[in-house]
């Protein structure tokens, strides 16, 4: 993103935002990174660091002492946002209440709460396989939490939507083995409609049609859930098919059954490479 700067000087050298790894040369754009990313904040942000950031690199030292209480004083995240935000005015009062707002929702959440919140947003982003990694380490930390006098975790719903979104980024990495036991888990927790939905859905995309058909039978508690599945699938096949990319393997097909074979090679690696292009930049 381009920015013109406005207020204060362009840095020398870049700051790293904390839980949010993003570099930063100017105010205005630590003003965008702050807003974009609000529920990854955390306190960890007041710090002296980026005092002496915005002071000797910027050259705002009113806007570092006015923050230099809030740092010292044990101030809110949100005041200290907030604080940097109307002092460079790169937002409107409208969009600095919603950042405050959000910050403020963030500041309620336990540790573990707002680690989830942290994962799922690298789901969003389709960086399934480092998600993994992490709802690993989150589901242990609340195992470890489990055995500790006196420490509780959020409810048991809320370790179902944990496995529950495991589940979903097991899903876009096409493991449905792994996906299914996720969201059997999240069942088991919690008996939300979404949860058993998406167990069946994972157990469609594992099983062949025949063992999938007696899966089916075997659980009646399921069958309203697999008619709306397979009205759901009818729905997204008629929306694939036209996709550019169903459209390139349509023609790739096509010209398969021309004869024109050197073209339909060319073809293939094309639209091979692209897929595999593709993936790369999702895991």
């Amino acid at each position: 993103m381009r920015v013109s700067v406005c207020v204060g000087n362009y840095a020398k050298t870049a700051y790293e935002i904390p839980g949010v790894g993003v570099k930063v040369f100017c105010m205005e754009e630590l003003c965008c990174c702050m807003k974009e990313n609000a529920f990854l904040l955390d306190l960890s942000l007041l710090n002296d660091e980026l005092l002496r950031w915005i002071e000797q690199e910027c050259g705002l030292r009113e806007l570092a002492k006015a923050l230099h209480f809030l740092v010292h004083k044990q101030g809110s995240l949100s005041g200290f946002v907030t604080t940097v935000l109307r002092y460079v005015g790169f937002y409107g009062e409208e969009i600095i209440c919603e950042t405050e707002q959000v910050l403020k929702q963030g500041a309620g959440l336990s540790g573990i709460e707002k680690r989830k919140s942290q994962i799922d947003y690298l789901v969003k982003k389709k960086k399934y396989k480092p998600a993994l990694t992490e709802y690993d380490e989150l589901l242990k930390q609340w195992q470890e939490q489990e055995t500790q006098s006196g420490v509780q975790p959020p409810a048991r719903e809320f370790l179902a939507k944990i496995w529950h979104n495991k589940g979903v980024a097991c899903t876009g990495l096409m493991l449905y083995d792994a996906a299914a036991e996720c969201f059997q888990r999240a069942c088991e927790l919690d008996e939300k409609e979404e949860y058993r939905g998406a167990y069946l859905a994972a157990m469609r995309m594992l099983l062949p049609e025949k063992e999938y058909v007696d899966f089916a039978a075997e659980h009646g508690e399921l069958y309203r859930h697999t008619l709306e599945l397979e009205k759901r699938l009818e729905q997204y096949t008629g929306e694939w098919e036209v996709q550019p990319d169903y459209l390139r393997l349509y023609n790739r097909r096509e010209l398969r059954n021309s004869g024109d074979h050197l073209r339909y090679h060319e073809e293939s690696r094309r639209v091979i490479q692209a897929l595999k292009d593709s993936y790369r930049r999702e895991v």
